[in-house]
């Protein structure tokens, strides 16, 4: 395999499992040092552990990207340990309290508001200031499909992902001419841990989810990660300020 990461540092928040773990894995296997960072750390762990299995360099750093202190001492470790930080894949996010608008709680909106959007914020405030220093780097934030369509019951979720998409094309027009891109993709519903926490059991799937596809199934974690890996690298090097989409044909409906 080409290591055409090799000797770029990567950090993946949200990186214990699904999409982040499969992110993680991937960036390892291009050849770039990965800093896997979530509030689960024995599963954080293990993903570490894989990597190192497969001759990769990587850490574990605990954080809690809901909070920004969190997210200057994530950059600040990751900068100590491997001396740069070239990629961030900016992925920690929950589904949210699910209700209609009306009778959505104050704390159920804050708290999505806080994870899904204020800590992307949060972690690219401090991941560009370090790249800012270096004059390089790549950032790509996870939005959602639901960053650019609505969605019953799920409103706190969809107005945070559309607001990730806005600050991503943002902070693209004011850093790439310094030499950083910034870009936002758009998953549609993957076959993560995070549906059957929020309650979708197999044949909620195959009923509900799965025909809202027109490839006719749900995503895979890979298939996400191909995206990102790319555009996280010198392949993707005119793409800034974008929105990916990478969805099995739900927008298209």
């Amino acid at each position: 395999m080409d290591k055409y990461l090799s000797g770029k540092t990567a950090i993946v928040t949200g990186g214990a499992s699904g999409i982040g773990e499969a992110t993680a894995l991937l960036y390892a296997e291009y050849g770039a040092n990965v800093v896997v960072s979530d509030i689960h750390e024995m599963q954080g762990n293990k993903v570490v552990k894989q990597i190192q299995q497969h001759d990769g360099k990587a850490i574990f750093v605990k954080a809690d990207v809901s909070q920004p202190e969190a997210c200057e001492q994530l950059v600040n470790t990751t900068v100590a340990t491997f001396g740069s930080l070239d990629i961030a894949f900016n992925n920690a996010g929950i589904g949210g309290e699910s209700s209609a608008v009306g009778d959505m709680s104050i704390e159920g909106w804050n708290k999505v508001i806080t994870i899904n959007l204020n800590s992307v914020f949060y972690c690219m405030k401090y991941q560009l200031l370090q790249m800012q220093k270096q004059g390089s780097g790549a950032i790509v934030n996870n939005s959602s499909i639901l960053g650019s369509v609505g969605f019953a019951n799920a409103a706190g979720y969809v107005a945070a992902k559309h607001g990730v998409i806005g600050l991503t094309q943002t902070a693209a027009l004011e850093y790439s001419a310094k030499g950083i891109r910034i870009n936002a993709i758009g998953p549609a519903f993957i076959n993560t841990p995070l549906l059957t926490e929020a309650g979708m059991d197999n044949n909620v799937k195959q009923s509900f989810l799965v025909p809202l596809h027109p490839i006719g199934r749900l995503g895979e974690s890979k298939e996400v990660a191909e995206l990102v890996v790319w555009l996280s690298s010198d392949k993707a090097s005119f793409v800034t300020g974008s929105y990916y989409a990478v969805d099995g044909g739900y927008l298209a409906r």
